[in-house]
């Protein structure tokens, strides 16, 4: 039995894996560790078994390009205002049931990839359409580690920076090779309770921490935190300021924090929509824990998506969604009223891409 050639056409040899004593393969890429016959598939959908041999489906094939702010990934201290082209593929090794983008992450068609591209073109595309970065989002970057690595690769070769938008859900040898490959990140902390990563995403926590940890004291990457509150399932007081607690304690005060509002989808469709209060209380306890920088999501609420300084409250950054308007950062990348350094990866005055989304065919950036 082999894999349909749909996939074949797309394939390329991935790695970490081994075989197992009864002729299983298993996967090593993240903790699931799935163990596969010729011909199967792994949760993810995109890691296959042919032979003796684990392919990765999804190589150089992408649901779609779009040129976003960088504001939106969410990356508020990762430069400001510029535009970044983004891109998925297909599938997921989590199983969430309120994810957001079920439709690409929850796909079992290949065609929903839509568009294909080399590395080297996405990085001429970005070079040339004047991005920033480029962000490997949509759906888990971790499972198409192969071709995020090479795509990053070629974009550090022109210049450009890459963004990982990701669970963190990865083991250690691959993760060490996935991050040294990227500039910024944004980790999906999905809850701060095991019960809720099982019952809710078919994971573990455990492996998510181990990742911030990595991040934070073994690599360079800037990365900040995003966590979707859902109403009576991960956002009680006691929760947010065990997360909170946490995350100044072990990663320090300077990892911001993004809380987002649920919206019903994919298999939580009854479920209520967050309460723009929730958000505002997560933040207010993220501040007093002393987490510096603390930010709400998918509502508008221009104070709370604004950047101030630590040092004296100055507004460094003004936020009205994804338009920037106050810029009180010196060229030292510190507050022009109080010296206190803004920490972050900041070049120069912002940008000015603000709220703008476009969506690019990359077959016009291919090589001759």
């Amino acid at each position: 039995m082999g894999i349909d050639d749909g996939y074949i056409q797309s394939a390329a040899t991935a790695r970490y894996w081994h075989m197992l004593d009864d002729g299983r393969m298993q996967c090593d890429l993240c903790p699931r560790f799935c163990r596969l016959h010729d011909g199967q598939r792994g949760l993810c959908f995109v890691r296959a078994r042919e032979g003796e041999r684990m392919l990765l489906t999804t190589y150089g094939r992408s649901s779609g390009y779009c040129i976003d702010p960088i504001e939106k990934k969410p990356l508020n201290h990762f430069l400001p205002g510029t535009p970044v082209l983004s891109f998925g593929t297909a599938g997921c090794n989590l199983t969430c049931k309120f994810c957001q983008n079920w439709d690409i992450s929850k796909s079992r068609a290949f065609d929903t990839l839509a568009d294909a591209a080399a590395p080297e073109t996405i990085a001429r595309a970005a070079k040339a359409l004047g991005c920033k970065s480029v962000a490997f989002t949509y759906n888990d970057p971790v499972i198409f580690l192969e071709y995020a690595v090479d795509a990053a690769a070629a974009c550090r070769d022109l210049g450009v920076k890459t963004v990982a938008v990701t669970a963190g859900y990865i083991c250690p040898e691959p993760r060490a090779e996935f991050f040294r490959h990227m500039d910024a990140a944004n980790i999906d902390l999905k809850a701060f309770g095991e019960d809720f990563y099982r019952k809710i995403c078919g994971a573990e926590l455990a492996p998510v921490l181990e990742t911030l940890e990595y991040l934070k004291h073994e690599t360079d990457v800037w990365f900040e935190l995003t966590t979707l509150l859902i109403p009576g399932a991960n956002d009680s007081n006691e929760e947010i300021e065990r997360m909170t607690g946490w995350v100044a304690d072990r990663l320090g005060p300077d990892v911001p924090m993004h809380f987002s509002a649920f919206h019903p989808d994919w298999k939580m469709r009854k479920h209520p929509p967050t309460p723009p209060k929730t958000l505002t209380r997560a933040r207010e306890i993220a501040l007093k824990n002393g987490v510096r920088h603390a930010y709400v999501g998918n509502v508008h609420n221009k104070a709370a998506d604004s950047t101030y300084c630590h040092g004296c409250g100055t507004r460094l950054i003004g936020r009205d969604w994804y338009v920037l308007s106050d810029w009180a950062l010196d060229e030292d990348d510190a507050c022009r009223n109080c010296g206190a350094a803004c920490a972050g990866v900041f070049d120069g005055p912002p940008g000015d891409w603000g709220a703008k989304r476009q969506a690019v065919r990359l077959s016009d950036f291919a090589a001759a």
